[in-house]
């Protein structure tokens, strides 16, 4: 008979906030230490309205699983960096605020991307072969969108 793991610590979930908060820091530190431009935040949401073009700042915050208020403190910092901009547009007949990435903010994405890619796949493949890590990706992807269904944001 197998053993019943009774500890929160033995379990999956457990293993999944560690690894993203373990993560979390690792981001920010490379940030720091590479002296960029945005925070892991900011990149965050520039690289989203990249692949999003025209999203306003509700369907933002779901997609980065920030509340509006801090998603739009960081819209005005990318804006005020003329990285993204903003304007107005309708959705459902009602008057809403949408963003595009700049030009400039294209290029800044790019030069990130270019000095953190290779270090966070060393990261990665140090531990697992690519194989692997495209099948925990698309594992945890699977498992997020289903929690997605469980899970009720206030966003």
């Amino acid at each position: 008979m197998k053993d019943i793991k009774l500890h929160y610590t033995d379990s999956i979930h457990y293993e999944l906030e560690q690894t993203a908060r373990l993560m979390k820091i690792l981001t920010q530190q490379l940030f720091e230490r590479l002296e960029l431009k945005l925070s892991p935040d900011e990149y965050s949401a520039l690289d989203t309205v990249s692949i999003n073009a025209g999203i306003c700042q509700r369907d933002l915050a779901k997609l980065l699983l920030k509340d509006r208020a801090n998603t739009g403190r960081i819209l005005n910092s990318l804006e005020e960096k003329g990285l993204i901009t903003r304007f107005i547009d309708t959705k459902n007949n009602r008057l809403v605020k949408k963003m595009g990435i700049t030009e400039k903010g294209l290029k800044e994405l790019d030069k990130i991307n270019k000095k953190i890619k290779s270090y966070l796949e060393g990261v990665t493949h140090k531990t697992m072969s690519p194989e692997e890590v495209i099948k925990v990706q698309q594992t945890l992807k699977k498992f997020r969108m289903d929690l997605e269904k469980t899970v009720n944001m206030n966003i």
